[in-house]
């Protein structure tokens, strides 16, 4: 594997498991007050968006990175939908 795809998957993972305690936080609370409807949004479009750009790419860390980052993402928006007072 290449020098580039390895900083690829090394970033890509990085930022997603960045969401982890999020999510793991919103599931423990039962709670997503915290967490802006208007970011979750945005960033799950432009995670998605990422992830189309990588398939057009043919780019395995942005493809991979991004489908796990989404189900992340969107998981939290779920969660802070169903909770919301």
């Amino acid at each position: 594997m290449e020098f580039e795809t390895w900083i690829g998957f090394i970033a890509g993972t990085l930022t997603t498991i960045a969401f982890w305690p999020q999510l793991q936080r919103t599931w423990v609370t039962k709670s997503a007050n915290d967490v802006s409807l208007a970011m979750l949004l945005t960033f799950t479009t432009g995670v998605f968006l990422w992830f189309l750009y990588g398939l057009f790419l043919h780019s395995w860390p942005i493809i991979v990175t991004n489908v796990i980052t989404f189900v992340l993402t969107l998981a939290i928006l779920v969660l802070k939908l169903k909770f919301q007072k």
